[in-house]
């Protein structure tokens, strides 16, 4: 069908009209039931909405999207500071989604209100209906942390991550280890960088004849109390380890933190490493494996932004490289 019209999708749909056009303008406030049968709707019937578009062309401005848990992981903070260094000299505006629950909504009807010229997602997986509708649509899109076939990406090696940890703590004579991870309750990108980073740090120690036990892992919720609360169960292991790799720095925190409450003299007694080389870091003097957040924001942006010039134009596939910066806590 051609030239449908909102009527057309609330009848399809089985909704009144202004709860299309809460889908469309609003979709956070729509129930998420409701959200997918008027966008399954819209699909099946082609239905376009009038849009803001033509006229942002005019005035030769673009917008962007960026979807990421801003909240819930400050390093993404930096990544979206990325991103405004990159837009700084472009007519572009940048548009944040930073609730996951939300942005998911808002993801599934943007290729639809074309209210967005192009999208980056930060660490917020979609499924394969959204990613078609981003791909039919063509709405140019970058993924970072996040890999898909037909989208663009920006990522880090998390298992040579892992592996860099690992040889560090080595090569200073440590022989018990442990690691801090994520809870594994479901396939999220940051759960799966966790138990990549665990698989490089196990891959590093093996090599070198080094096995690391199950009871020397603990993976709990991105919490600061239950990172805490995990830290004190393996500092008061028998065998306790002499070196903690945890999956970011947040959780290396909450390490530093009850070791010192135990009395434990860092890094004499106990060696930490973190993970991101946030502010955290810095300011905590932490071992961390450093990511180029910022870089990784820029990075997308200028991807994004040649897409969006040139639509033909190959995907691309970044992998930015990691480094270690050591401190006072090895």
């Amino acid at each position: 069908m051609t030239n449908a019209t909102i009527y057309d999708v609330a009848a399809k749909a089985g909704v009144s009209i202004s709860t299309v056009s809460l889908a469309l303008n609003a979709p956070r406030r729509v129930k998420p039931a409701t959200l997918n049968r008027v966008l399954a709707a819209m699909d099946e019937l082609r239905f376009v909405p009038k849009s803001d578009a033509v006229t942002r062309a005019r005035r030769g401005v673009g917008r962007i999207g960026v979807i990421a848990p801003f909240s819930t992981y400050p390093s993404f903070a930096r990544r979206l500071n990325g991103v405004f260094q990159a837009t700084r000299e472009q007519s572009c505006e940048v548009v944040v989604y930073d609730q996951e629950s939300a942005a998911t909504a808002t993801l599934g009807s943007i290729p639809l209100t074309r209210r967005l010229d192009g999208l980056i997602v930060m660490s917020v997986p979609f499924g394969d209906e959204i990613a078609d509708r981003l791909i039919e649509q063509q709405v140019p899109t970058v993924l970072v942390e996040l890999e898909r076939i037909g989208f663009s990406t920006v990522t880090i090696d998390d298992v040579a991550g892992g592996r860099m940890a690992a040889e560090l703590l080595l090569a200073k004579g440590h022989t018990r280890f442990a690691f801090l991870g994520e809870e594994q309750h479901q396939a999220h990108p940051h759960v799966l960088q966790s138990s990549a980073r665990l698989a490089g740090f196990r891959e590093g120690l093996r090599v070198r004849g080094v096995e690391l036990s199950d009871a020397h892992i603990r993976r709990v919720d991105h919490t600061v109390d239950a990172a805490r609360a995990a830290a004190a169960e393996l500092i008061e292991l028998t065998d306790r380890p002499t070196a903690i790799f945890a999956h970011d720095d947040v959780l290396a925190a909450a390490v530093v933190q009850v070791a010192r409450g135990h009395g434990l003299a860092i890094p004499e007694e106990l060696a930490i490493v973190g993970f991101d080389d946030s502010e955290i870091a810095e300011h905590l003097g932490l071992t961390s494996v450093r990511q180029p957040l910022e870089e990784s924001g820029e990075v997308a942006t200028e991807t994004l932004l040649a897409e969006m010039s040139n639509p033909g134009r190959t995907q691309q596939h970044i992998s930015l490289k990691l480094s270690v910066v050591e401190r006072d806590t090895t």
